[in-house]
């Protein structure tokens, strides 16, 4: 099958990719990690007015419908050039929100998440992994940042004495909601703030106890959707991260030299650059698939109502097959990127000040940002539904 995107598509993206250019994205990620978030907001705020978030929103909400394709295109541009901010996270939420079919909340939240004013974090128990990876606070976990192969659901977190998943920026978040067995939570306090890997994306675990948005069966179909949603988002993020730590590092190659002549002119580093591109466009192609697979699910499960069908289980399997293939590939694509940039820079790839090392270090976060690469390639080989 050919697929490729329609022309309304491509200027999408070099829409955003034009308003993003033009941004100091790079002080407002610098910002971020200082919790000075007023320059990141701005951006958001810019986000919202060209509708990236109501591509998540149904129309009814004032937004756009659930429209993946898009978001894949916005995504790939927001991780291209290193948007601070739980965005993954928002968008999830209302995709939790949409599935979930509850007016009250949805009128409550979605017409805010698409217009900007709500920013949300979200985080699920069902994605929570084990004390190997990161749970310890340094990098993160529950489909956050953890930094492991290994780990498996944690359950209720209730019932695992509220210990719970981290939440991705839940200190500035206007809430964080929070999948708990089968309700879902508005949780406006948190835990003490950890750091990560990208010193951008901050963890806290959320205070649990917060107010009931809604609870049963229903709840906890809506956040397997929403784990799959921030999946494929994360994917498409890292394969723009991914780009522009390669973008970046041809540049630079084409201008250090080294015996008089140009490094990127060795044959030994065209080799690397070619390994590094290979794996990008290897991984961009899953990276829509999982879009357009995603697309299809949403589609069916409109025409058959909200119902939970053996079809509609069967398909969701095949679905959360498509994201994790495409999570594993474009976050293993965009780690190989960044670790032939960090090489290729030599010692200054090394150095805070220098803005590469913003998308090296988001690049290693995003690698096991929902789901692990282990995690991901068992749900692939073995078809097991490993997070719930």
């Amino acid at each position: 099958m050919t697929f490729l995107l329609d022309d309304e598509q491509r200027e999408f993206g070099r829409t955003l990719d034009r308003m993003l250019g033009a941004a100091d994205i790079a002080g407002a990620v610098r910002a971020w990690a200082v919790d000075d978030t007023g320059p990141g907001r701005k951006v958001w705020q810019r986000l919202a007015d060209l509708g990236v978030f109501a591509l998540a929103v149904p129309e009814e909400h004032a937004g756009s419908g659930f429209l993946p394709v898009e978001l894949a295109v916005a995504f790939v541009e927001l991780g291209r050039h290193g948007v601070p901010g739980p965005v993954v996270e928002t968008v999830a939420a209302a995709a939790l929100l949409r599935r979930l079919g509850d007016p009250a909340p949805s009128a409550r939240w979605l017409p805010g998440i698409a217009a900007g004013s709500h920013l949300v974090s979200y985080a699920d128990s069902y994605g929570e992994t084990d004390g190997t990876d990161g749970t310890d606070g340094t990098d993160g976990t529950a489909g956050t940042d953890g930094t492991g192969e290994g780990g498996h659901p944690g359950g209720d977190a209730e019932a695992d004495g509220g210990r719970g998943p981290y939440a991705l920026d839940a200190h500035t978040a206007d809430t964080t909601f929070v999948v708990a067995g089968d309700r879902l939570l508005s949780a406006t306090d948190h835990g003490p703030v950890q750091p990560s890997l990208d010193p951008a994306r901050r963890l806290a675990r959320p205070a649990y106890g917060g107010e009931v948005l809604a609870s049963g069966p229903a709840v906890r179909a809506a956040s397997r959707h929403a784990v799959d949603v921030a999946a494929f988002l994360t994917a498409a993020q890292a394969l723009g991260a991914g780009r522009r730590l390669l973008a970046d590092t041809v540049t630079y190659v084409r201008q250090r030299k080294q015996f008089g002549v140009a490094v990127g002119s060795f044959q030994a580093v065209r080799h690397r650059l070619a390994d590094a591109l290979v794996a990008l466009e290897f991984a961009q192609p899953l990276v829509f698939g999982a879009a357009v697979a995603l697309a299809a699910e949403t589609g069916a499960d409109e025409q058959r109502g909200r119902g939970v069908a053996a079809e509609g289980a069967g398909r969701a399997a095949a679905v959360r097959r498509e994201v994790a293939a495409a999570k594993v590939a474009a976050g293993e694509a965009a780690y190989g990127a960044a670790r032939a940039a960090l090489q290729l820079h030599g010692a200054i790839g090394y150095t805070d000040e220098l803005d590469l090392s913003l998308w090296i270090r988001k690049a290693r976060a995003l690698r096991t940002a929902w789901g692990t690469p282990s995690e991901c390639r068992a749900r692939v080989l073995a078809g097991q539904d490993i997070f719930y």
